[in-house]
């Protein structure tokens, strides 16, 4: 028998039927899936599998996580398309294809630290329509549909007023590979003396939806995949925010940039200066 899936959040959302249906059942999912993350993480969580690096893993719960939000989704609609972090991978014949990161901060969750996120986009003939960001352990869920604005349950979140680049808090992540991660910190260290501060906290989802909550000034990120960026990307946008990657280009695992309006091109022409969109150790171009 299929559970009924719980109404919508009051507050403003979206006339269009499919994109309500959407984003109602992404919500479902990673409320779900979060509940089985916050819930059922074993006091003897081990590492399942690694990745890029010995040191960039992947727990039995991100797969149980994947598997449950692709089995209730499919049960729903299973002519739509996936791409997931952990294998989830068809391309659906409807023109809807869900973009999914069961566990967005695994090395976070790991460790039992509570910067991780369940992160789950859903695009419409490869544009990004629906995200929703779910943060157990803040016991916050963030949400977004394309025109309709984002909201952290019935608050609408607006991104911090411009400021200063100099008086700009600002987040970022390096990669789990050692050779990369050099010329990452080389680019952090040039850019620490222009901005107020430097964080580093672990999950790209919440660091996106924390500069659609003006709780950042900006963050950037070089090596992200899809499933990191899609649901926060568009919840940083209709918040207001900007969003890319290098001068004139969208956000793509060569660099992924978000910033209040006032932030966004000074931090952008640095990271272009400073060479964040490559892997050279050492260069500056």
């Amino acid at each position: 028998m299929t559970e009924p899936v719980n109404p919508l959040p009051t507050g403003p959302s979206t006339t269009d039927p499919l994109l309500t249906e959407l984003l109602g059942l992404a919500l479902e999912a990673a409320r779900r899936a979060g509940a089985l993350l916050r819930d059922g993480r074993p006091d003897d969580l081990a590492v399942a599998r690694t990745k890029s690096s010995p040191i960039d893993v992947v727990t039995e719960m991100d797969i149980a996580a994947e598997k449950l939000i692709t089995g209730f989704l499919a049960e729903h609609r299973p002519d739509d398309g996936f791409l997931g972090e952990e294998g989830a991978s068809s391309p659906g014949s409807s023109g809807v294809r869900w973009v999914i990161d069961p566990l967005d901060g695994t090395v976070n969750y790991l460790y039992g630290l509570p910067t991780w996120a369940v992160s789950i986009a859903a695009e419409r003939d490869g544009e990004t329509v629906v995200g929703v960001v779910e943060a157990p352990m803040r016991r916050e869920t963030y949400r977004a549909v394309l025109g309709g604005g984002a909201y952290a349950g019935d608050r609408r979140l607006v991104c911090r007023p411009a400021a200063p680049l100099e008086q700009a808090l600002i987040s970022t992540g390096f990669a789990y590979v050692q050779t990369v991660r050099a010329h990452q910190a080389d680019v952090a260290q040039r850019l620490i003396p222009r901005v107020r501060d430097i964080r580093r906290g672990g999950s790209a989802a919440i660091d996106l939806c924390d500069v659609a909550a003006g709780r950042l000034d900006a963050y950037y990120e070089r090596g992200l995949n899809p499933w990191d960026l899609a649901a926060g990307d568009l919840i940083a946008r209709e918040a207001g925010a900007r969003t890319g990657g290098r001068p004139g280009e969208p956000p793509t695992g060569e660099l992924a940039v978000a910033g209040s309006p006032g932030v966004f091109e000074p931090l952008q022409s640095l990271l272009e200066e400073f060479g964040a969109w490559h892997d050279r150790p050492g260069s500056r171009s």
